[in-house]
Protein backbone atom coordinates (compact mmCIF):
# COMPACT_ATOMS: atom_id res chain seq x y z
CA UNK A 1 0.00 0.00 0.00
CA UNK A 2 1.35 3.65 -1.12
CA UNK A 3 1.00 6.13 1.67
CA UNK A 4 -0.54 9.51 0.37
CA UNK A 5 3.04 11.33 1.34
CA UNK A 6 4.89 9.16 -0.79
CA UNK A 7 2.33 9.65 -4.09
CA UNK A 8 2.55 13.01 -3.70
CA UNK A 9 6.56 13.51 -3.77
CA UNK A 10 9.16 15.09 -0.72
CA UNK A 11 7.75 17.91 0.78
CA UNK A 12 9.71 21.01 2.15
CA UNK A 13 9.99 21.98 5.69
CA UNK A 14 7.46 24.97 4.09
CA UNK A 15 4.93 22.49 2.95
CA UNK A 16 5.50 22.82 -0.98
CA UNK A 17 6.86 20.23 -3.06
CA UNK A 18 10.20 20.02 -4.97
CA UNK A 19 11.71 18.21 -7.68
CA UNK A 20 14.95 15.84 -7.73
CA UNK A 21 17.29 16.92 -10.32
CA UNK A 22 20.73 15.65 -10.62
CA UNK A 23 20.66 14.23 -7.03
CA UNK A 24 19.64 18.04 -5.80
CA UNK A 25 16.56 19.31 -4.64
CA UNK A 26 14.85 22.19 -5.96
CA UNK A 27 11.94 23.87 -4.38
CA UNK A 28 9.16 24.68 -7.04
CA UNK A 29 9.18 28.24 -5.77
CA UNK A 30 12.89 28.47 -6.56
CA UNK A 31 12.72 27.20 -9.42
CA UNK A 32 9.87 29.35 -10.44
CA UNK A 33 12.16 32.46 -9.39
CA UNK A 34 15.39 30.96 -11.17
CA UNK A 35 13.33 31.14 -14.58
CA UNK A 36 11.96 34.26 -14.00
CA UNK A 37 14.61 36.11 -13.22
CA UNK A 38 16.75 34.31 -16.47
CA UNK A 39 14.03 35.68 -18.60
CA UNK A 40 13.93 38.82 -17.40
CA UNK A 41 18.26 38.46 -17.85
CA UNK A 42 17.24 37.14 -21.70
CA UNK A 43 15.19 40.04 -22.62
CA UNK A 44 18.06 42.18 -20.87
CA UNK A 45 20.84 40.71 -22.88
CA UNK A 46 18.41 41.01 -26.29
CA UNK A 47 18.05 45.15 -25.60
CA UNK A 48 21.55 45.52 -24.72
CA UNK A 49 22.21 43.71 -27.98
CA UNK A 50 19.73 45.51 -30.17
CA UNK A 51 21.39 49.07 -28.44
CA UNK A 52 25.33 47.84 -29.36
CA UNK A 53 24.09 46.98 -32.85
CA UNK A 54 22.67 50.35 -33.44
CA UNK A 55 25.78 52.12 -32.01
CA UNK A 56 27.89 50.53 -34.75
CA UNK A 57 25.92 50.44 -37.16
CA UNK A 58 25.39 54.80 -37.02
CA UNK A 59 29.02 55.02 -35.65
CA UNK A 60 31.28 56.30 -32.74
CA UNK A 61 31.47 59.51 -33.41
CA UNK A 62 28.31 61.30 -31.83
CA UNK A 63 29.02 59.19 -28.14
CA UNK A 64 31.68 62.14 -27.45
CA UNK A 65 29.41 64.95 -27.30
CA UNK A 66 26.37 62.30 -25.66
CA UNK A 67 28.17 61.79 -22.77
CA UNK A 68 27.61 59.61 -19.42
CA UNK A 69 23.62 60.02 -19.43
CA UNK A 70 22.38 57.45 -22.24
CA UNK A 71 24.33 54.66 -20.50
CA UNK A 72 23.40 55.34 -17.13
CA UNK A 73 19.58 55.10 -18.54
CA UNK A 74 20.75 51.66 -20.29
CA UNK A 75 22.50 50.33 -17.07
CA UNK A 76 19.60 51.41 -15.29
CA UNK A 77 17.95 49.37 -17.66
CA UNK A 78 20.01 45.85 -16.83
CA UNK A 79 19.49 46.57 -13.24
CA UNK A 80 15.81 46.28 -13.62
CA UNK A 81 16.64 43.31 -15.84
CA UNK A 82 18.34 41.75 -12.75
CA UNK A 83 21.62 41.73 -14.63
CA UNK A 84 23.66 44.35 -12.03
CA UNK A 85 26.92 42.82 -14.05
CA UNK A 86 26.09 44.14 -17.35
CA UNK A 87 24.97 47.22 -16.02
CA UNK A 88 28.30 47.69 -14.04
CA UNK A 89 30.22 46.72 -17.61
CA UNK A 90 27.58 49.34 -19.38
CA UNK A 91 28.88 51.96 -16.85
CA UNK A 92 32.64 51.57 -17.36
CA UNK A 93 31.60 52.41 -21.00
CA UNK A 94 30.14 55.51 -20.16
CA UNK A 95 33.27 56.85 -17.91
CA UNK A 96 35.85 56.38 -20.75
CA UNK A 97 36.84 59.99 -21.23
CA UNK A 98 36.05 61.83 -24.22
CA UNK A 99 38.66 63.56 -24.55
CA UNK A 100 41.04 60.36 -24.81
CA UNK A 101 41.85 59.72 -28.22
CA UNK A 102 41.99 56.04 -28.26
CA UNK A 103 38.23 56.23 -26.71
CA UNK A 104 36.86 54.65 -30.46
CA UNK A 105 39.15 51.82 -30.24
CA UNK A 106 38.34 50.92 -26.08
CA UNK A 107 34.44 51.34 -26.54
CA UNK A 108 34.81 48.75 -29.62
CA UNK A 109 37.35 46.59 -27.53
CA UNK A 110 34.02 47.21 -24.29
CA UNK A 111 31.23 46.42 -27.06
CA UNK A 112 33.35 42.74 -28.40
CA UNK A 113 33.54 41.63 -24.43
CA UNK A 114 29.46 42.81 -23.97
CA UNK A 115 28.67 40.56 -26.71
CA UNK A 116 30.76 38.05 -26.00
CA UNK A 117 28.88 37.78 -22.97
CA UNK A 118 25.34 38.20 -24.00
CA UNK A 119 26.16 35.42 -26.23
CA UNK A 120 27.70 33.22 -23.56
CA UNK A 121 24.71 33.91 -21.55
CA UNK A 122 22.37 32.68 -24.68
CA UNK A 123 24.46 29.36 -24.71
CA UNK A 124 25.01 29.06 -21.21
CA UNK A 125 23.28 25.82 -20.15
CA UNK A 126 26.35 24.60 -23.01
CA UNK A 127 29.45 25.63 -21.51
CA UNK A 128 30.90 23.64 -19.00
CA UNK A 129 30.40 24.34 -15.37
CA UNK A 130 33.62 26.20 -14.68
CA UNK A 131 32.64 28.18 -17.12
CA UNK A 132 29.00 28.81 -16.95
CA UNK A 133 29.84 29.84 -13.32
CA UNK A 134 32.25 32.87 -15.07
CA UNK A 135 29.01 33.77 -17.18
CA UNK A 136 26.69 33.86 -14.48
CA UNK A 137 28.85 35.58 -12.32
CA UNK A 138 30.11 38.49 -14.55
CA UNK A 139 26.26 38.45 -14.97
CA UNK A 140 26.09 39.32 -11.93
CA UNK A 141 24.10 36.04 -10.54
CA UNK A 142 24.16 34.83 -7.65
CA UNK A 143 26.96 32.04 -7.30
CA UNK A 144 27.85 29.57 -4.72
CA UNK A 145 30.42 31.46 -1.94
CA UNK A 146 31.64 27.67 -0.69
CA UNK A 147 33.82 26.47 -2.94
CA UNK A 148 37.51 25.02 -2.78
CA UNK A 149 39.30 25.26 0.93
CA UNK A 150 42.83 26.43 0.65
CA UNK A 151 44.76 26.48 4.52
CA UNK A 152 47.90 28.61 3.99
CA UNK A 153 49.88 31.28 5.30
CA UNK A 154 49.00 34.25 2.97
CA UNK A 155 51.32 37.18 2.06
CA UNK A 156 49.44 40.39 1.67
CA UNK A 157 50.41 41.92 -1.43
CA UNK A 158 48.69 44.63 -1.69
CA UNK A 159 45.22 46.53 -0.76
CA UNK A 160 43.59 48.82 -2.67
CA UNK A 161 39.86 50.63 -2.50
CA UNK A 162 38.22 52.24 -5.78
CA UNK A 163 35.17 53.86 -6.57
CA UNK A 164 32.60 53.03 -9.09
CA UNK A 165 32.02 54.76 -12.35
CA UNK A 166 28.00 56.30 -10.48
CA UNK A 167 30.28 56.86 -7.07
CA UNK A 168 27.65 54.83 -5.46
CA UNK A 169 29.76 51.77 -4.04
CA UNK A 170 33.58 51.03 -3.00
CA UNK A 171 35.58 48.29 -4.00
CA UNK A 172 38.31 47.24 -1.39
CA UNK A 173 40.35 44.57 -3.26
CA UNK A 174 43.03 42.40 -1.16
CA UNK A 175 45.47 40.73 -3.12
CA UNK A 176 47.39 37.44 -1.43
CA UNK A 177 49.61 34.74 -2.59
CA UNK A 178 49.58 31.47 -0.58
CA UNK A 179 53.67 31.37 0.68
CA UNK A 180 53.37 27.62 0.05
CA UNK A 181 50.65 27.03 -2.49
CA UNK A 182 51.91 29.80 -4.30
CA UNK A 183 48.29 29.97 -5.46
CA UNK A 184 47.23 33.55 -5.57
CA UNK A 185 43.83 35.58 -4.18
CA UNK A 186 41.70 37.98 -4.52
CA UNK A 187 39.58 39.22 -1.38
CA UNK A 188 37.00 41.81 -2.31
CA UNK A 189 34.62 43.68 -0.23
CA UNK A 190 32.57 46.56 -0.47
CA UNK A 191 30.70 49.19 1.23
CA UNK A 192 29.06 52.62 1.09
CA UNK A 193 31.35 56.42 0.23
CA UNK A 194 32.84 57.23 3.33
CA UNK A 195 32.44 54.04 5.19
CA UNK A 196 35.11 51.68 3.69
CA UNK A 197 35.14 47.86 4.11
CA UNK A 198 36.38 46.62 7.30
CA UNK A 199 39.35 44.44 6.16
CA UNK A 200 42.64 46.07 6.65
CA UNK A 201 45.83 44.46 5.87
CA UNK A 202 49.39 45.84 5.61
CA UNK A 203 51.10 44.75 3.05
CA UNK A 204 53.59 42.33 3.03
CA UNK A 205 52.28 40.74 6.49
CA UNK A 206 51.54 36.66 6.11
CA UNK A 207 48.76 35.10 8.26
CA UNK A 208 47.26 31.93 8.97
CA UNK A 209 43.85 30.94 6.90
CA UNK A 210 41.38 29.62 4.99
CA UNK A 211 40.89 30.93 1.70
CA UNK A 212 37.66 29.76 0.25
CA UNK A 213 37.49 30.02 -3.31
CA UNK A 214 34.58 31.03 -5.18
CA UNK A 215 33.43 29.31 -8.63
CA UNK A 216 34.77 30.76 -11.87
CA UNK A 217 36.41 34.36 -12.10
CA UNK A 218 39.55 32.12 -13.13
CA UNK A 219 39.90 30.59 -9.05
CA UNK A 220 40.70 34.32 -8.19
CA UNK A 221 38.50 35.19 -6.14
CA UNK A 222 38.11 33.94 -2.01
CA UNK A 223 36.96 34.95 1.26
CA UNK A 224 39.19 34.52 3.96
CA UNK A 225 38.11 31.92 6.83
CA UNK A 226 38.94 30.50 10.02
CA UNK A 227 41.95 32.78 10.37
CA UNK A 228 44.52 32.39 12.86
CA UNK A 229 44.67 34.57 16.23
CA UNK A 230 48.39 34.54 16.01
CA UNK A 231 49.79 37.77 14.61
CA UNK A 232 50.85 37.72 11.41
CA UNK A 233 54.50 37.75 10.74
CA UNK A 234 56.81 39.35 8.01
CA UNK A 235 57.93 37.41 5.24
CA UNK A 236 61.17 38.00 2.86
CA UNK A 237 60.36 39.29 -0.33
CA UNK A 238 58.67 37.18 -2.40
CA UNK A 239 60.30 35.72 -6.11
CA UNK A 240 59.23 37.42 -8.89
CA UNK A 241 59.49 36.36 -12.61
CA UNK A 242 60.17 38.35 -16.33
CA UNK A 243 57.77 39.59 -18.32
CA UNK A 244 57.28 37.14 -21.11
CA UNK A 245 56.32 34.87 -17.86
CA UNK A 246 53.58 37.46 -16.71
CA UNK A 247 52.14 37.82 -20.15
CA UNK A 248 51.91 33.90 -20.25
CA UNK A 249 49.78 33.64 -17.11
CA UNK A 250 47.66 36.56 -17.77
CA UNK A 251 46.67 34.08 -21.36
CA UNK A 252 46.53 31.58 -19.03
CA UNK A 253 43.88 33.29 -17.51
CA UNK A 254 42.06 34.35 -19.81
CA UNK A 255 41.55 30.87 -21.10
CA UNK A 256 39.34 30.27 -17.64
CA UNK A 257 37.54 33.70 -17.76
CA UNK A 258 37.55 35.63 -21.42
CA UNK A 259 36.60 39.07 -19.64
CA UNK A 260 39.37 38.91 -17.00
CA UNK A 261 41.13 42.88 -16.98
CA UNK A 262 44.48 41.47 -15.55
CA UNK A 263 46.37 38.34 -13.38
CA UNK A 264 48.19 39.34 -9.98
CA UNK A 265 52.12 38.87 -10.70
CA UNK A 266 54.98 39.17 -8.84
CA UNK A 267 57.73 40.80 -11.61
CA UNK A 268 61.06 41.17 -10.86
CA UNK A 269 64.28 41.69 -10.61
CA UNK A 270 63.10 44.75 -13.54
CA UNK A 271 63.90 48.32 -13.68
CA UNK A 272 61.53 51.51 -14.41
CA UNK A 273 62.95 52.69 -17.29
CA UNK A 274 61.16 56.01 -19.38
CA UNK A 275 59.79 55.24 -22.77
CA UNK A 276 60.92 57.05 -25.96
CA UNK A 277 57.75 58.30 -27.31
CA UNK A 278 57.83 61.48 -25.46
CA UNK A 279 54.67 60.68 -23.66
CA UNK A 280 55.50 60.19 -20.34
CA UNK A 281 54.82 56.70 -20.77
CA UNK A 282 57.24 54.54 -18.42
CA UNK A 283 58.14 50.83 -18.76
CA UNK A 284 59.26 47.95 -16.69
CA UNK A 285 62.14 46.04 -18.27
CA UNK A 286 64.11 42.66 -17.37
CA UNK A 287 67.80 43.35 -16.21
CA UNK A 288 68.53 41.35 -19.32
CA UNK A 289 67.54 44.38 -21.22
CA UNK A 290 65.33 41.91 -24.26
CA UNK A 291 61.94 42.45 -22.77
CA UNK A 292 59.58 45.01 -20.83
CA UNK A 293 55.66 45.67 -19.97
CA UNK A 294 54.20 49.49 -20.00
CA UNK A 295 52.90 50.69 -17.27
CA UNK A 296 49.27 51.51 -17.29
CA UNK A 297 47.64 53.33 -14.81
CA UNK A 298 44.15 51.70 -14.35
CA UNK A 299 41.37 51.84 -11.89
CA UNK A 300 41.93 55.72 -10.92
CA UNK A 301 45.39 55.56 -10.11
CA UNK A 302 47.20 58.62 -9.96
CA UNK A 303 51.28 58.96 -11.29
CA UNK A 304 52.58 59.59 -8.13
CA UNK A 305 52.65 56.00 -7.42
CA UNK A 306 54.97 55.73 -10.80
CA UNK A 307 57.30 58.50 -9.56
CA UNK A 308 57.42 56.73 -6.52
CA UNK A 309 58.18 53.66 -7.98
CA UNK A 310 61.01 55.67 -10.16
CA UNK A 311 62.54 57.14 -6.85
CA UNK A 312 62.45 53.59 -4.93
CA UNK A 313 64.92 52.00 -7.45
CA UNK A 314 66.80 55.03 -8.82
CA UNK A 315 67.58 53.46 -11.93
CA UNK A 316 68.31 49.79 -10.16
CA UNK A 317 66.59 46.24 -9.93
CA UNK A 318 63.55 46.15 -8.11
CA UNK A 319 60.35 43.78 -7.30
CA UNK A 320 57.11 44.69 -8.41
CA UNK A 321 53.86 43.24 -7.56
CA UNK A 322 50.48 44.43 -9.96
CA UNK A 323 48.00 43.46 -12.70
CA UNK A 324 49.28 42.74 -15.54
CA UNK A 325 46.49 42.43 -18.53
CA UNK A 326 45.81 43.68 -22.41
CA UNK A 327 46.93 47.53 -21.53
CA UNK A 328 50.36 46.75 -19.51
CA UNK A 329 51.35 46.27 -16.45
CA UNK A 330 49.76 48.06 -13.35
CA UNK A 331 52.06 48.14 -10.66
CA UNK A 332 50.63 48.12 -6.60
CA UNK A 333 53.52 47.73 -4.64
CA UNK A 334 57.40 47.84 -4.68
CA UNK A 335 60.28 45.94 -2.93
CA UNK A 336 63.83 47.24 -2.88
CA UNK A 337 66.79 45.19 -2.25
CA UNK A 338 68.06 47.49 0.99
CA UNK A 339 64.75 48.53 2.09
CA UNK A 340 63.16 46.60 4.99
CA UNK A 341 59.44 46.56 4.03
CA UNK A 342 57.80 46.84 0.86
CA UNK A 343 56.59 50.12 0.22
CA UNK A 344 52.34 50.43 -1.57
CA UNK A 345 52.06 52.50 -4.67
CA UNK A 346 50.09 55.50 -4.24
Amino acid sequence: MVSKQARAGPRTQSGGSASVTGGAVRTDGAGARSERRAARVGAGVAELERRLTDLVRGGLAGQEQAGYAPWEEVAARMVDAQAPGLAARVRELGAIPGCDPGRPARMLEEFALLHLLNRAWSGVSGLPEPLAATVRSRMGLPVPTEGEGVRDRWLVLAQYDSVSPDGRLVTRRTWLRGLDTERPALVLEFGPPGRPPDLALPVGLALEAEARFRPGSAGLRADLVDCSPAAPVRVPTPVGVGTAAALEAYGAGLREDPWLDSWPVVLGPVVPVPGGGGDGAWQLADVEGTSALPVTLTGGRSRSGLWQLAALSGGGPVTVFGECGHRGFTPLTVWHPHAAEPVPLG
